[in-house]
C-alpha cells in the first residue's frame, strides 16, 4: 500500500474517531409550564436513562448525552425493559451532527405516558455565538422592533440569530409591537429595558397565551463556566 494510501485512511479512522468521541451537550426548558406539569422527568438516549429538570422560568443544567444520531424519550420513571418503552411516550430526534442544543418542552395533556412533547433547537456555536439573540416566533403574527443597535423582523413562525444589542455588557432600550391580521396596522408589545450579558446566549421566544391578542415575549440567557455540565 502506498504511503499516501495510508495517510489518507489513518486520517479519515481519526477523523471518524473524534466525532464518535465527540458527546453531545443540551440544557432544557419547558416554555409555558403550568403549575401541574411534573417538575422532574427520565430522558432515555437509548441506552442510558437520568433524572432531568424541567424549569419553567430559566434553563436546566448542561447535561452531557452519547454522540452519534439518538432518539430521546422522556418516561415517568427508568424503563424497566429499553427494548420496550411505553407506547406513545414523548420522544424526539438528535441527529449525529447537532452537538449542541437545547430541548424546548411544551405541554401536551394528551399524552398518557408524560404529558410533555420535545422539540430540539441546534445551539452549535457556528450558528449562535456568546452575546448573540436566538429568536423563535411561535405565532401567527410578523413582530418587528428595535433592540439597542440592532433591529428585529420575524415573521410569522420563524426564527432568527441576532447580533449583540449593545458592544459591551449593560442594560440596553428595547421596543417591540406586532402587525394586525385583520388591518395591518402595529400594536405594542413592550417597551421597556433589558440588561445584556456579553458571556451569556440568550434563546427568546414570541408565543400567544391563553386568549389575549398580544403575543408574549420572554428571553433567557444561557451563561455557561465550563463547569456546569452534568
Amino acid at each position: 500500500m502506498k504511503p499516501l494510501t495510508i495517510f489518507i485512511l489513518l486520517a479519515l479512522c481519526l477523523n471518524t474517531f473524534a466525532q464518535e468521541a465527540k458527546k453531545k451537550t443540551c440544557r432544557i426548558l419547558f416554555l409555558e409550564r403550568p403549575s401541574s406539569a411534573p417538575a422532574k422527568l427520565q430522558l432515555f438516549d437509548g441506552a442510558t436513562s437520568r433524572e432531568v429538570e424541567l424549569p419553567g422560568l430559566n434553563f436546566s443544567p448542561v447535561y452531557e448525552l452519547p454522540a452519534g444520531n439518538l432518539m430521546l424519550t422522556l418516561l415517568p420513571s427508568p424503563p424497566v425493559d429499553p427494548e420496550k418503552l411505553p407506547h406513545g411516550a414523548p420522544t424526539t430526534k438528535v441527529p449525529e451532527n447537532v452537538f449542541d442544543f437545547y430541548l424546548i418542552v411544551t405541554t401536551d395533556p394528551e399524552n398518557k405516558v408524560a404529558p410533555v412533547r420535545m422539540k430540539v433547537i441546534d445551539a452549535g456555536q457556528a450558528e449562535f455565538r456568546r452575546g448573540q439573540m436566538l429568536w423563535y416566533n411561535l405565532t401567527d403574527l410578523t413582530v418587528g422592533g428595535n433592540l439597542g443597535s440592532e433591529k428585529l423582523v420575524l415573521k410569522p413562525l420563524s426564527k432568527t440569530v441576532m447580533n449583540a444589542p449593545v458592544k459591551s455588557g449593560g442594560d440596553y432600550p428595547v421596543s417591540l409591537g406586532y402587525r394586525g391580521l385583520e388591518n395591518g396596522l402595529w400594536y405594542p408589545i413592550c417597551e421597556t429595558r433589558w440588561s445584556h450579558d456579553p458571556r451569556s446566549r440568550s434563546l427568546g421566544f414570541l408565543f400567544m397565551q391563553g386568549s389575549s391578542r398580544t403575543p408574549r415575549v420572554q428571553v433567557f440567557p444561557d451563561y455557561r463556566d465550563g463547569s456546569e455540565t452534568e
